[in-house]
């Protein structure tokens, strides 16, 4: 078969900008094909190869952006061959450019989107703040990526942006200050989801000295819930400057301590032997480490003593405390065991009497 009319033709495709154009256009449509035929047929292979999932991810979501990025390009080169006539001279070039914009914008947002949603799916369900956190993450890399585009977007049609800027300077000022609260709470429980003082659960003591448990940690603020059933909130920007004791940390375990005072002539062995059997009956009472009996000093009418033994959270710190103390008492009782307590005397004085004097009558 005589292939020598394509040279000819071809002359004549460059001869008429139109056809040529075309030409420019299917040559990329042609290169668009093998772009997409090289990233199914070996990046996507190269990519499910490795135990990284973002690398898969990465081929799946710039797949179609490359493929269509050459197409156009292959429009925007085609543009070029022959000056065209104002205004498509101004418009295709910038139409084209605008297209490849738009595509990487939404993919941009696709795998930002899909990578905080799969940091999300291994948050634990409980971890409140984490969550919000990369939802407000997620939300705030959609707005700088919607923004950046579309200030470049005003770059490629050639909008000036001088007074955008100047603006935007005046109105960011305006809301920084309107929002200062807001945003002090927002980074104060930043903090407190990167430093994981506490979490939801934990009991904690804040220095104004309020003790519960933490219901939840959120943007704006922390909630706890104390023993009578009352909800605290606390701002964030507070809660992060403050000296919190928390006591499920590092371990869950917690120590309580029954103070008592004992007759100077109690036999201080015995006491001790009573009040450790006392400590192995409670059955919520832990074996490891082991409850302890330390005496602390010698008061006005008694010996002083502390019971010291270990729960297993301090959710049930008050009512083994309250168990214990009745124990104790009772126990104590059944020994004969003194447990001296103040005691006044009050002695009641009869008036002073006085002997009036009889005189003499002149």
């Amino acid at each position: 078969m005589d292939l020598g009319f394509i040279p000819h033709y071809l002359h004549t495709f460059e001869g008429n900008p139109y056809l040529h154009r075309l030409l420019v256009v299917i040559y990329y449509i042609i290169l668009m094909k093998v772009t997409d035929l090289l990233i199914d047929r070996v990046l996507r292979r190269l990519a499910a190869r490795t135990s990284i999932a973002m690398d898969d991810a990465l081929v799946d979501f710039t797949h179609r952006p490359l493929c269509w990025t050459v197409f156009w390009l292959g429009v925007s080169h085609a543009l070029l061959v022959e000056p065209l006539h104002e205004p498509w001279q101004t418009v295709l070039p910038a139409l084209t450019k605008t297209m490849i914009l738009l595509i990487w914008t939404y993919a941009a947002i696709k795998f930002f989107n899909w990578a905080i949603g799969q940091k999300l799916a291994s948050q634990p369900g409980e971890d409140k703040i984490g969550r919000d956190v990369f939802l407000l993450l997620k939300n705030l890399i959609r707005v700088v990526i919607i923004a950046a585009g579309l200030l470049w977007l005003l770059t490629i049609w050639k909008i000036d942006l001088t007074p955008l800027f100047a603006s935007a300077g005046i109105v960011g000022i305006a809301v920084a200050l309107a929002a200062k609260d807001t945003l002090a709470n927002f980074f104060g429980g930043v903090s407190i989801f990167m430093d994981k003082a506490y979490k939801l659960g934990d009991y904690i003591i804040l220095d104004s000295g309020e003790r519960g448990e933490v219901m939840e940690i959120g943007i704006r603020s922390t909630r706890i819930k104390t023993s009578d059933d009352v909800l605290i909130s606390i701002p964030n920007s507070l809660i992060a400057n403050a000296k919190i004791i928390n006591e499920s940390a590092p371990i869950p375990r917690f120590r309580i301590r029954v103070p008592l005072g004992v007759a100077y002539a109690s036999d201080l062995d015995r006491v001790e032997q009573l009040l450790l059997e006392v400590a192995a009956a409670n059955p919520n009472v832990v074996t490891d480490p082991e409850p302890r009996v330390r005496y602390r000093g010698f008061g006005d009418s008694a010996v002083n003593l502390e019971l010291l033994c270990w729960v297993d959270t301090p959710a049930t710190k008050g009512l083994e405390i309250h168990n214990l103390i009745k124990a104790v008492h009772r126990t104590c009782a059944e020994n004969r065991i003194t447990i001296p307590f103040p005691q006044r005397v009050v002695r009641l004085l009869e008036p002073a009497t006085t002997e009036a004097g009889t005189g003499s009558q002149a």
